[in-house]
């Protein structure tokens, strides 16, 4: 297929991670390195910035600036959580037009790759012809039809070290707080939650349960598992997911709020289990909450993990100048041991506000804790530590002029 000439364009979408720079810096490197057809531009904050003009050249930005995404947490261009209507389509066609915009790669997870293939939509039907092009990330892990995601393996990386080292203070410290419960992000999948079981590394250690949203939460059982490891052991780690569900389905703890997306706003189930254990059990409890730490952990982050963000950024441009468009790069495990991967793709609409949980089978059979295909699946992708540059004993990172290079 013919190579469109034109100029091409790069947004994040929703919540950072500690590679999605990564995954710019190859979309970025590869196009200034493949004899594009034209200029990068970023879409600054997202979609959003896109419709408001806050449009960028990067070329315009410090090579270095650029290459130094790869150890930079954060959104480097920017992110948002919004919610395109039919009109905003339409606009954003017009803009593209007005700028000879013909490539367009959104970095992004379930909501995003909706938002691009209706972009596609939108483009079909305007009779402009484009090559629009998912780039994956998401530390819930969660999109279908990829073995994962990048972004998931440093999140996983930081969960498991949190609780290894926690959990160790708790059996060290001999104090009334016996109980530590771990609130992790997940908000309809427990990939993230199910990453704590990588610290054990004995029967004793952290962590002891783990809940999970793919199975309805019992508080009776619940709190019948944690009485019954505090008579064997004295001392309880426990991680649950934010998203944990009732029988109903219904989400157990939310603060009354939605989203862009019309998503429930889930917080508290840590604290909320927490007193649960107080009054019901009579043994004191503590609730640690990481929030974004779980994503923002670049200075432990996965090499693993940043390579396949790296990877998967640079593939979208291999495709796009190929003459592909409406797909999403996956990626493929080859093998566990040795653990290799490689690039695939998958139709954007197969994807679009599509999840993938755990399967029930990694899951044991009381529902408190996940089997060794997940510690198969899991231990790879945490492997491998990056080199961060360091001034005044803290991380270095890099920060891109956003108004340098804007194109109005």
């Amino acid at each position: 297929m013919r190579m469109l000439k034109g100029n091409a364009i790069v947004a994040q979408s929703g919540g950072p991670t500690a590679v999605i720079n990564s995954s710019l810096c190859g979309v970025v490197e590869q196009w200034q390195k493949s004899n594009a057809p034209g200029l990068i531009y970023a879409g600054v904050s997202g979609i959003k910035g896109i419709l408001a003009g806050h449009i960028i050249d990067l070329g315009r930005q410090d090579p270095a600036a650029i290459s130094g995404l790869r150890y930079t947490p954060g959104a480097g261009i920017h992110s948002c959580r919004y919610k395109v209507q039919p009109e905003d389509q339409v606009k954003m066609i017009e803009i593209f037009k007005a700028l000879n915009i013909r490539y367009f790669f959104y970095n992004g997870g379930n909501d995003s790759m909706d938002t691009a293939h209706k972009t596609l939509l939108a483009a079909r039907e305007a009779g402009y012809e484009m090559r629009i092009i998912g780039v994956p990330k998401t530390v819930d892990n969660d999109l279908p039809f990829t073995d994962h995601c990048p972004g998931f393996g440093s999140a996983a990386k930081y969960i498991a070290a949190t609780v290894r080292e926690t959990g160790i203070d708790l059996e060290s410290v001999s104090t009334k707080n016996k109980v530590t419960i771990l609130e992790a992000m997940g908000r309809n999948a427990g990939w993230l939650t199910a990453a704590g079981a990588l610290a054990k590394r004995s029967p004793k250690e952290a962590p002891h349960l783990i809940y999970l949203p793919e199975l309805p939460f019992s508080q009776e059982s619940f709190l019948a598992d944690v009485e019954k490891v505090y008579k064997d052991l004295g001392y309880v780690y426990v991680v649950v997911s934010e998203g944990l569900v009732n029988e109903k389905g219904e989400y157990c703890f939310t603060s009354g709020g939605t989203d862009a997306f019309g998503h429930a706003q889930l917080s508290g189930v840590g604290e909320a289990l927490k007193q649960v254990v107080e009054s019901q059990l009579g043994i004191k409890s503590r609730c640690n909450t990481l929030g974004t730490a779980q994503r923002s952990a670049m200075h432990f982050a996965s090499l693993c993990d940043r390579d396949e963000a790296y990877l998967t950024g640079a593939k979208a441009v291999e495709c796009a100048l190929a003459g592909q468009s409406g797909i999403m790069v996956t990626i493929e495990r080859i093998s566990d041991e040795p653990y290799q991967s490689r690039p695939g793709q998958i139709p954007l609409e197969a994807v679009a506000n599509k999840e993938k949980k755990i399967p029930r089978e990694w899951i044991n059979e009381a529902g408190n804790y996940i089997n060794q295909q997940f510690i198969t699946y899991a231990r790879p992708l945490i492997e491998g530590e990056i080199d961060i540059p360091m001034r005044y004993g803290l991380p270095d990172y890099v920060t891109l002029n956003l108004e340098k290079g804007r194109v109005n």
